[in-house]
């Protein structure tokens, strides 16, 4: 049994197990040990679990991994949390480049936010009542008149393993409209297999997908979670969505050892 210290982070209450591992000491093949660390019940308690490693060109790799102990597409908040961790490493100062599954990333601190750099979108299809996109994870938008008493975990669930939408499953984001500049949003997440306080890939498909269905204006957009507020903005060219950023908190809550 090996010994280490992990870090405890959370962007807008999407949180996340952090692991120091410039070294190569941890196990990434282990799913078993990683969920077991992620179990609420008997473990550390986490959406997810994130590996900080050496980067021959950029100054860290990003290696993600769901709660399922399975490594997965890009999380957004984990992104932003990551980059937090990196500067408390002394990794960087209040920049950074990094590489995570979907390619590099740039990343700023400013005033206690961090920003991430998301890769462009360049299609959202319209399918079973909802749009559905790729923002470095795979995502199903729908729009309701009102999210707050709605059972996200078996609506989500449902459309999670919906066929006609993804053959893989998909993350789920139930959107309400506040107004042109402000929405909220609710995310069933993939490999979590539950409602989560946030979603950062989430959040950023969702206001893609208002802002294609005419619902918020193009700057800088307010998203309200259950876990606190987080701000997209983008630039749109008629032909995809450039220069998106995703903006907020990322969180230190305590440091232990396994």
């Amino acid at each position: 049994m090996m010994n280490f210290e992990f870090f405890k982070y959370h962007g807008t209450g999407n949180d996340f197990i952090l692991i120091d591992n410039r070294l190569l000491f941890f196990d990434k093949n282990n799913a078993n040990f990683i969920s077991s660390i992620c179990d609420r019940n008997t473990g550390v308690g986490a959406d997810g679990l994130i590996l900080l490693e050496n980067h021959e060109n950029l100054d860290f790799k990003m290696i993600y991994f769901n709660s399922d102990g399975r490594e997965t597409s890009m999380c957004g908040n984990g992104g932003r949390c990551i980059v937090s961790f990196a500067k408390k490493l002394n990794v960087i100062k209040d920049k950074a480049k990094f590489m995570a599954i979907d390619g590099p990333h740039a990343s700023f601190i400013d005033k206690g936010l961090v920003s991430l750099h998301m890769n462009q979108v360049n299609l959202i299809d319209n399918i079973e009542g909802g749009y559905v996109l790729d923002t470095g994870s795979p995502h199903f938008v729908k729009f309701c008149n009102s999210i707050k008493e709605l059972d996200v975990v078996k609506k989500g669930r449902e459309i999670r393993n919906e066929k006609k939408i993804s053959n893989n499953g998909i993350n789920v984001n139930f959107v309400e409209v506040i107004n042109t500049n402000c929405i909220k949003v609710r995310t069933y997440e993939r490999g979590v297999e539950n409602e989560t306080q946030s979603c950062g890939t989430g959040v950023v498909a969702s206001v893609l997908s208002a802002f294609k269905k005419g619902f918020v204006n193009e700057n800088k957009i307010k998203i309200i979670t259950l876990g606190g507020n987080l701000h997209v903005s983008f630039d749109f060219n008629n032909l995809s969505f450039e220069n998106i950023w995703l903006e907020g908190p990322a969180v230190e809550v305590f440091k232990g050892k396994i």
